[in-house]
C-alpha cells in the first residue's frame, strides 16, 4: 500500500482524494490545507492538518494547489525525504526537493460533479526513473490512461486544453444567454453539443466543421451579426468566422 498526503481541498484535490483512497494500491493518510475550515469534508475519512509541522510521513506528497501556491509550499518541504509532485498543467518539473514529479489529471473538475476517474488521462513526469515507475503504479491504480509527458509537452497540452475546454465553455455561456434572451431552454442545444463532441472522437475537427462560415454564406453571417446584442459577441463571432474561412478557403 502506497501512503499519500494530499495538499489542498479544491476540485482537483477532492476528486484525487476520492479516487486514491478507493484504490487497492493507495491510501491517503492525511489531507493538508492552511485553512482548517476547508478540511471538514475530509475529517471523517482521514487525518487532516493545517500545519506543515504535523505532516505525516508518506511515500508521496501531492500538491493539488493553485499554481501560485505550489512553489511556495514546495520550498517549505524541500528537506523532506519524499517524492514531491504537483498536479498543475502549466508548471514545469519542480527543483525544490531531491525527488520531484508531476501527476497531472487532464480533466475539468467540479466538486459536485461525479467523475469516472478510470477514463481520465494522467500525465506523469519525474526526476528519477524509479519515481516515474512509482507514479505509473499509482496512476494505473485509478486510471486506464497513464502517459509519460515532459514539462514542455504538458505546457502545450494545457494550452490545447484551455482552447478545447475553457474557451468552448465560455462559448456555451454565450449560447445559453442567447437562448435565455429569446425564451428558449439551453437544453435544446444539448444533443447538438454531444454530437459535435462524439464526431471528433473519430475524425479531425477540421473534417467535421459545419455552419455558415465554412459555406461562406455571407447573407446568414451578416444577419446573425445583426442579431447579436453586445460588441464582444460580435467581435467573437467575426473572429471565429474569419478563422474558419481562412482554414477552409483552399478547399473551395
Amino acid at each position: 500500500m502506497i501512503d499519500i498526503v494530499i495538499f489542498g481541498t479544491g476540485n482537483v484535490a477532492t476528486h484525487l482524494f476520492q479516487a486514491l483512497n478507493s484504490a487497492e494500491t493507495t491510501r491517503v493518510v492525511q489531507v493538508y490545507n492552511h485553512h482548517s475550515d476547508s478540511l471538514s469534508f475530509f475529517k471523517d475519512k482521514t487525518e487532516v492538518t493545517s500545519s506543515l509541522t504535523t505532516l505525516k510521513k508518506a511515500e508521496v506528497y501531492i500538491l493539488a494547489l493553485k499554481d501560485d501556491a505550489v512553489r511556495q509550499v514546495a520550498q517549505q518541504l524541500q528537506d523532506r525525504e519524499v517524492l514531491l509532485v504537483h498536479t498543475a498543467g502549466s508548471i514545469p518539473l519542480l527543483s525544490a526537493a531531491k525527488r520531484n514529479g508531476v501527476f497531472y489529471p487532464l480533466q475539468t473538475f467540479s466538486k459536485k460533479e461525479p467523475l469516472d476517474f478510470s477514463s481520465i488521462p494522467l500525465c506523469i513526469e519525474a526526476t528519477f526513473p524509479e519515481d516515474l515507475k512509482l507514479l505509473k503504479q499509482i496512476g494505473r491504480g485509478i486510471s486506464k490512461k497513464v502517459y509519460s509527458v515532459s514539462s514542455s509537452q504538458r505546457r502545450s497540452l494545457h494550452l490545447a486544453a484551455v482552447f478545447a475546454c475553457n474557451f468552448s465553455n465560455a462559448l456555451y455561456d454565450i449560447a445559453e444567454s442567447i437562448c435565455e434572451e429569446n425564451a428558449l431552454p439551453f437544453e435544446i442545444l444539448h444533443p447538438l453539443i454531444k454530437e459535435t463532441a462524439r464526431k471528433i472522437e473519430h475524425n479531425s475537427p477540421r473534417e467535421v466543421q459545419t455552419g455558415p462560415a465554412i459555406r461562406f454564406d455571407q447573407k446568414v453571417i451578416e444577419a446573425q451579426l445583426q442579431q447579436l446584442r453586445t460588441p464582444e459577441q460580435k467581435e467573437i463571432y467575426t473572429l471565429f468566422t474569419e478563422l474558419i474561412q481562412k482554414k477552409h478557403e483552399r478547399e473551395l
